[in-house]
């Protein structure tokens, strides 16, 4: 099936001429979708939500630009030439099994769901042969502008002419196409987001067992501690359906949050064992695994893959500290005077990478989400540096005062690794919410400082000789 419409179509063509555009859910990622067609000029646009939500969504859109609301996905498929599934993946098959046979004879379906596998399944069970498949995913959160984040296109079943017109559809978002298959996504995803997730929830867990808000009492103050707290906050602000999916749905998450929680297992037990030798080879061997591409020899040559670091200083992000700042009176190196951090969630990430075999820079400038460039830079920070990481392996055998949170985030691993490996989507919910209601009361600071840190950071990145904050790759 040919679609009739231009592939270079734009906002500016006549209505006649514009594809109609639907989007079946209106969640914060849907509306995010709907508000940049509809600033852009797009002129046909038909949303839906659960029939329930039907009025309410009414009133909210009405007046937008090109924006129609209609009572159902049965509506949004027969009237629309592009379609976009905007559901949690643990529904998507039960949707799909009840809009996608009214699809429009040639249009083209889409979904935004991040891990792809069931939703593949869904696609190719219920959609009609004469329907096509051009699938993506926005690699970002709806409060993140997506200009020049990453969006993966999947053509699945479709023409190139179909693959260029949802080129067209979706460059108002100003994005950066990542050319998938469905398969691939799912890998890619797994390898730049299921530690990451894994070692902030785990974190939020920790500091809610030990019923303490740490960076207010001056701890995880400045510099890469945060990143720690900001993202933590950060991650437990938003819906919990976004991370679950991932990593009950994602098989290779599961692997990788079942490593990440035995390798912060096993390296606390040498922590208490104090094998500052066996401590150190560990952990030595897993900087050389993952990051020995980028690390100069011992006799001075240089790297084998020339590659600037991520993040060059921490002084960019002093200003984003939720806590209490050092003193102006001090020297540059007052956050020496904080407690010495093992940083265990950073070694464990690293570790747990290093076990799998999993190379994170093979997909950091493929598909990386603003968090996960945000985390890899900061463990780069601390493993290209022989005396930082000296220093937290140290703090690790012989300092005790971030030894409680070490035992809570330990305890927090194995936790969410054992809640993922059970399968519940329930569950997940129970054990993110219980610690979300903790923290909330912060929500509202931490999103603010938050996006400004990413902001930041990202701007930062657009200047390869910048002294300190992100480097572009």
């Amino acid at each position: 099936m040919i679609t009739p419409f231009r592939p270079n179509v734009t906002p500016d063509c006549p209505e006649e001429e514009q594809p109609a555009l639907g989007l079946i859910g209106m969640g914060a990622m849907g509306s995010m979708y709907a508000r940049v067609f509809s600033e852009a000029g797009w002129k046909k646009i038909y949303i839906c939500d659960l029939p329930a939500k039907y009025e309410a969504l009414k009133t909210k859109w009405a007046g937008v630009p090109g924006v129609r609301v209609l009572e159902n996905g049965h509506y949004v498929s027969r009237a629309s030439d592009f379609i976009m599934y905007s559901v949690e993946a643990e529904y998507i098959n039960r949707v799909v099994a009840e809009y996608g046979p009214s699809t429009k004879v040639g249009a083209i379906v889409a979904g935004q769901t991040s891990v792809k596998a069931p939703e593949k399944s869904a696609f190719e069970k219920y959609l009609p042969e004469d329907v096509q498949i051009v699938s993506c995913h926005s690699l970002h959160g709806p409060s993140v502008s997506p200009v020049g984040q990453p969006l993966v296109l999947i053509k699945h079943r479709a023409s190139d002419k179909s693959l260029a017109l949802v080129e067209a559809i979706l460059r108002p978002l100003g994005s950066r196409y990542v050319y998938l298959s469905y398969e691939d996504h799912d890998i890619v995803t797994a390898n730049t987001q299921a530690v990451t997730h894994a070692a902030f929830l785990t974190m939020g867990t920790a500091w809610h067992s030990a019923l303490s808000y740490p960076w207010e009492q001056g701890l995880y103050v400045g510099g890469i501690e945060t990143v720690k707290v900001n993202i933590m906050l950060r991650i437990y602000s938003n819906k919990w359906h976004v991370y679950a999916g991932l990593a009950i749905l994602n098989p290779s998450a599961r692997v990788q949050i079942d490593q990440f929680a035995r390798s912060t297992t096993e390296i606390f037990k040498l922590m208490l064992a104090s094998d500052a030798a066996g401590l150190r080879a560990r952990i030595y061997d897993a900087r050389r695994i993952v990051f020995g591409d980028y690390l100069d020899a011992a006799d001075g040559a240089p790297a084998r893959t020339a590659r600037p670091p991520i993040l060059l200083s921490e002084d960019l992000l002093d200003r984003f500290s939720l806590g209490k700042k050092p003193s102006d009176s001090l020297s540059p190196t007052s956050r020496q005077s904080a407690p010495p951090n093992s940083h265990l969630s950073l070694l464990a990430m690293v570790d747990c990478w290093a076990r799998l075999g999993i190379k994170p820079f093979e997909h950091l400038d493929l598909a990386a989400t603003p968090i996960f460039r945000m985390w890899i830079g900061v463990a780069e920070y601390l493993f290209r540096s022989e005396a930082r990481l000296d220093s937290a392996l140290h703090a690790a055998l012989y300092e005790t005062s971030h030894r409680s949170d070490d035992l809570e985030f330990v305890v927090g691993a194995r936790g969410w690794s054992q809640c993922i490996s059970f399968g519940s989507f329930e569950l997940y919910k129970e054990r993110f919410m219980h610690t979300a209601s903790f923290f909330e009361s912060r929500f509202e600071e931490a999103t603010k400082v938050g996006s400004a840190m990413i902001q930041a950071l990202m701007d930062s990145s657009t200047d390869p000789e910048t002294t300190n904050g992100l480097v572009k790759h």
